[in-house]
């Protein structure tokens, strides 16, 4: 049996030899290597906590001391410590998330992978313990510096300094990087520390010197450890933490699984907020991981486990579309801007960057300054592109609706990995944005079927000036290409599936990505004998009012889409007809409200009844009751 396969629960760690450690962080080090290379997933920011999670579980005492991730991509290590082993179906379904989950553990309290969180649900538990007396229970919130780029991030430590008697510990895991190296000020300064460790080797020399001095050398160096905030000062930039009233240890060594120990025990003791700032590496242990420059393996798909070498995606990726387009329209035109929070290539705009370096803005974790940021480009004459991911725009809602739209500025959002995307779980679906955009005045919202559509709608959102665009599309790789049989205003029409001459029994409105599922649908139903029409809207919002045109001459309308169904496009189409007061029954299809377990994008949809086979099925059945009521209510001749 290994070390590793001993440790059933953090107790069995507790009863571990301190000489027995390295020799477990070994074993975990190789139980990720292969068991990620099999499933994908987070791979180089695991391999970068692996002391310091061991030093964690066996300092505190979880779930007694409940121990919070930011943003829970790191907690690998913390299933591992926590009796979960089984890593053969990470982020498959029926397997273990890729982040915390309440469902899976006592020993996990958060599960939300939006960062810069962590402190706050410390601060409120903190709060929490302070009132109903347990006075010995710590409250432990590990945090990298790519997430304290986050505001929400500062709102707490400004609060948790308040606290000087509640008993919280704030990890910092700082390995400079988020997803590829982080940017901005606060970034800087973590970087200076990393950087001058003058003040730290000071105390080492003394360390070993003065305490070999008979009767006065402990006493003496202690006195001199007493200087250290003024060495600190003197060698070494000025430590902002302390500034706001937290006591500060560090920086240390996160590698150094003693060092991080005794750290953690002072902060513990201390009895109030306390920030430990541990260095560590990203990938730490994989070679091909420490030497992978964009991002040290932060997240991957399947891959050589020997080599580091990813398995190749199948086909043409709806990332690379948006990227090759980004690239050409900055070609042509110079007004236009890019900007990421943090995510420069899992968004894809890394190619302009290369290719516009002064147009590029990275503003790290922060989506509600992106968004403000780019309404002042706007103001200033420029185009701001801000891609980000579909789930992330939700935090930055009211600058969208207040900072940009309220000013009429002309701001495109690219939503990547839009609609289900599933192995990331509830909080990376993409299935919020076309239900909360439909509120916000004088925007624009265009939905992609394929990646032809993806570069014309594109050039048409960056076209707008004079209010927001957004553009939505999903995660993988892109459909083929289904080109338009007819239009209908600025909607395409994908097939008009008719049954002998008759008039169409119904409208089948595609949005987006769906578009392939609804024209196998008509084709379903029109071997039945029933009359299809399926039209792409292009533009979720405003509809073209060309649609209640065309829903006029059909018996029933049905939406299918890859949102949420409350307040989405099929309710915006069924308002729209309402409003042309026409008087037909409207089925609207999507992604039932809730936080879906991660499993397959397919595995979910199929849950959904969102496959050709469900739809022909149902929508055949809501025709022929039409048709039988329609016949009932005909008067007798």
């Amino acid at each position: 049996m290994t070390l590793l396969e001993s440790v059933k629960n953090p107790d069995d760690l507790k009863k571990l030899a301190a000489d027995e450690l390295p020799r477990l962080a070994g074993e975990i080090r190789e139980f990720l290597v292969s068991k990620v290379s099999r499933t994908g997933g987070h791979l180089g920011p695991n391999l970068g906590v692996v002391e310091l999670t061991i030093a964690m579980h066996r300092v505190f005492d979880s779930p007694r001391d409940p121990i919070l991730f930011d943003t829970g991509h790191q907690s690998y290590v913390h299933k591992m410590l926590t009796g979960r082993q089984d890593f053969a179906d990470l982020r498959r379904q029926g397997g273990l998330s890729g982040y915390p989950s309440r469902a899976e553990s006592e020993h996990d309290f958060i599960e939300n992978s939006h960062a810069s969180t962590s402190l706050s649900y410390a601060d409120g538990l903190a709060k929490a313990n302070k009132l109903r007396g347990d006075t010995d229970r710590t409250v432990v919130a590990v945090i990298g510096d790519g997430a304290l780029t986050g505001g929400m991030a500062w709102e707490a430590l400004n609060n948790i300094a308040a606290g000087r008697d509640r008993r919280l510990v704030i990890v910092v895991n700082d390995n400079g990087r988020s997803y590829s190296p982080t940017i901005g000020g606060l970034a800087d300064h973590l970087a200076s520390l990393r950087m001058t460790q003058g003040y730290e080797q000071v105390l080492d020399i003394a360390k070993s010197t003065i305490n070999r001095a008979p009767v006065v050398g402990p006493p003496l160096y202690e006195a001199l450890h007493g200087l250290k905030k003024g060495l600190k000062d003197a060698i070494q930039p000025q430590v902002m933490f302390e500034d706001l009233g937290i006591k500060y240890l560090g920086p240390i060594d996160g590698h150094d699984e003693q060092t991080v120990e005794k750290a953690l025990r002072r902060a513990r003791d201390f009895g109030g907020p306390v920030i430990v700032h541990c260095l560590t590496q990203k990938g730490k242990g994989y070679a091909p991981a420490e030497n992978h420059e964009e991002d040290q393996f932060h997240s991957l798909g399947a891959f050589d486990a020997e080599t580091g070498v990813a398995k190749p995606k199948a086909g043409l990726q709806w990332t690379s579309v948006f990227s090759e387009e980004m690239v050409r329209l900055g070609a042509e035109r110079d007004d236009i801007v890019a900007i990421t929070a943090a995510m420069l290539h899992p968004t894809g705009l890394a190619e302009f960057a290369e290719a516009y370096p002064d147009r590029i803005y990275d503003v790290g974790i922060a989506e509600q300054h992106a968004a403000t940021s780019a309404a002042g480009l706007a103001m200033g004459g420029m185009h701001p592109v801000v891609a980000v991911y579909a789930t992330f725009l939700n935090r930055c809602f009211d600058q969208v609706l207040m900072d940009v739209a309220l000013h009429r500025q002309g701001v495109t959002f690219c939503l990547d990995r839009a609609g289900v995307t599933g192995d990331d779980g509830a909080s990376h679906n993409g299935m919020w944005d076309l239900s909360i955009l439909q509120v916000v005045p004088n925007l624009g919202l265009a939905v992609p079927r394929d990646a032809a559509r993806l570069r014309e709608l594109l050039r048409e959102a960056v076209a707008v000036d004079d209010g927001p665009t957004v553009v939505r599309y999903p995660k993988g790789g892109v459909a083929a290409e289904i080109e338009a049989v007819g239009h209908v205003g600025s909607m395409d029409v994908l097939r008009r599936a008719t049954r002998g001459g008759h008039s169409e029994d119904l409208l089948l409105v595609a949005v987006g990505s769906m578009a392939e599922t609804c024209c196998e649908v008509a084709d379903r139903m029109a071997d039945q004998g029933i009359g299809v029409t399926v039209v792409d809207p292009r533009w979720v919002k405003p509809l073209d009012p060309a649609l209640a045109d065309e829903a006029a001459r059909h018996s029933v309308v049905a939406v299918v889409e890859d949102n949420g169904r409350v307040g989405a496009v099929g309710d915006a189409v069924a308002r729209a007809l309402r409003d042309a007061d026409l008087d037909i029954p409207v089925r609207t299809f999507g992604v039932e409200q809730g936080f879906l377990d991660h499993a397959k994008r397919d595995e979910i949809l199929a849950e959904m009844g969102l496959t050709s086979q469900d739809l022909a099925r149902r929508l055949t059945e809501t025709v022929s009751r039409h048709t039988e009521r329609s016949m009932e209510d005909e008067p007798a001749r």
